[in-house]
């Protein structure tokens, strides 16, 4: 039984012509994702269709245990084929999660199989989708250009050589592809790995790092190394949002407090003193270089210490954190650049969705007019990425602030074949506009209709990075 089919999740025929005409064709720009740079550079070949699939998406794990699957078919011992297997059994039931969809999309528009991943087809699917990577046809590189990237966002550390960056740059790959800035593991002071971290920073810098100073001094000079790379873009990932002024602590004391004694546990008074100056710093340097940062809280990850034990981080054990005074240290913090006229362009996102309309309101409060949608609303994603997390997330955002300038979908994923996703977004994003124009909400102005979606499926993620 096909599903994939020209008008999959579009419900009238405006939304048809709008996706049709105006969506499908338009090139992707993933500013967020967590494709190893190494992969494009070596253009990797995959095994099979599980290393491809299946290989560190915690995604598709948390649904296989949901569904009885036991841990050796997961991220245990089993065979290739035995994983796959599993997986089309968890999923081919799988209704309502949008892992069902973006399977069928992948299976679709990458090996051209337009039935659903059952138990009845997997052996057939197992033996198509392998014989198509064993042909070389499917390797990092050409999954990109069948896929129509334009650009693409790694995350990377701020220790990171970028050496594959180089190499990709310089191979002349019709792709474009950028580091993005992701600094938690030297914010994140409280954690075991602090110190080697700083003595990771402080070989790669070349400077020895005894006070805050020095530590600024040592990733300013890493910035710089970003920045030559072609970097537009920070990524901050933080469970609750850390601002305090007039605090009795200084961040050089919490510092040397941690750097003599790694195993003592810091105040939360500590923790937000020196938090407190490292996000200063950094969102005045993104001001200055005229960056863009994303901030992303909402998250309290690995809270299944045995599944941490016998898998270890990234295994898909991550849960929303729950309701939490954001608005107040955030737009204490927000307020202070503001005020020293260095807030840098920023993407907020929460992983709670209740959160939707009070972030909404507060890029509302610190837009200036200086630039469309300086401050604005990250995309749905994570727990949020399916039907009902889209809907919900364009409604609040339509009811708050200026669709146009909407960054759009990203990835978020380790997946080649996740490129699906945009797709997935764009046709729940024209079904959205051509409701509203059917329900008589809003003109059928094709002027007006393309130019949103041209905006917010494409260019504005483009203009953030080139221009």
């Amino acid at each position: 039984m096909r599903l994939i089919n020209d008008n999959f999740l579009l419900e009238n025929d405006t939304a048809v012509t709008l996706y049709n005409e105006f969506a499908k064709d338009l090139p992707i720009v993933d500013y967020h994702c967590h494709i190893e740079s190494s992969e494009i550079a070596l253009d990797k070949n995959f095994k099979n269709i599980t290393e491809l699939w299946l290989g560190g998406d915690h995604y598709k794990w948390r649904l296989m245990r949901a569904a009885g699957i036991d841990e050796r078919f997961i991220t245990g011992d089993a065979s290739d084929k035995e994983k796959f297997m599993m997986w089309s059994k968890a999923v081919e039931s799988a209704f309502g999660n949008p892992l069902y969809h973006w399977t069928c999309l992948e299976l679709a528009r990458y090996f051209g199989i337009d039935e659903p991943l059952t138990t009845l087809n997997a052996e057939s699917v197992w033996e198509k989708t392998n014989e198509m990577l064993s042909s070389g046809k499917l390797s990092a590189k050409n999954i990109m250009q069948k896929s129509n990237v334009e650009l693409i966002c790694t995350t990377d550390d701020p220790c990171d050589s970028l050496v594959y960056h180089g190499q990709i740059k310089e191979s002349g790959f019709g792709s474009k592809v950028l580091p993005a800035f992701r600094p938690d593991n030297i914010v994140d002071i409280e954690k075991s790995s602090f110190g080697s971290y700083v003595a990771k920073l402080e070989e790669v810098s070349g400077i020895k790092i005894n006070s805050v100073e020095d530590l600024k001094n040592a990733l300013l000079t890493r910035l710089d190394h970003f920045e030559a790379h072609g970097c537009k873009l920070s990524d901050h990932g933080t469970e609750y949002i850390w601002f305090g002024e007039g605090l009795s602590v200084t961040s050089d004391e919490v510092f040397a407090k941690k750097m003599t004694s790694p195993d003592t546990k810091l105040t939360k008074e500590e923790l937000t003193a020196y938090k407190t100056d490292l996000m200063l710093f950094f969102a005045r340097e993104y001001a200055k270089r005229g960056w863009t940062m994303q901030l992303h809280f909402g998250c309290k990850r690995n809270v299944n210490s045995v599944m941490l034990n016998k898998a270890g981080i990234n295994c898909g054990c991550d849960i929303i954190t729950g309701s939490f005074d954001f608005v107040t240290p955030l737009t204490g913090y927000m307020d202070k650049l503001n005020s020293e006229g260095l807030l840098p362009k920023m993407i907020i996102y929460s992983l709670n969705p209740v959160d939707n309309t009070a972030i909404d309101t507060l890029c509302g409060a610190y837009n200036d007019g200086s630039i469309p949608g300086k401050i604005s609303h990250g995309a749905a994603w994570w727990f949020n990425d399916n039907l009902l997390g889209m809907e919900d997330h364009l409604k609040s955002l339509c009811a708050q602030s200026s669709l146009p300038c909407f960054m759009g979908m990203l990835t978020d994923s380790r997946c080649f074949l996740s490129y699906t996703r945009h797709e997935y977004f764009r046709r729940i994003f024209c079904n959205f506009l051509g409701t509203e124009v059917g329900r008589g909400r809003f003109p059928d102005d094709k002027r007006i209709l393309k130019d949103i979606i041209e905006r917010v499926c494409y260019k504005n993620a483009k203009d953030m990075l080139t221009s």
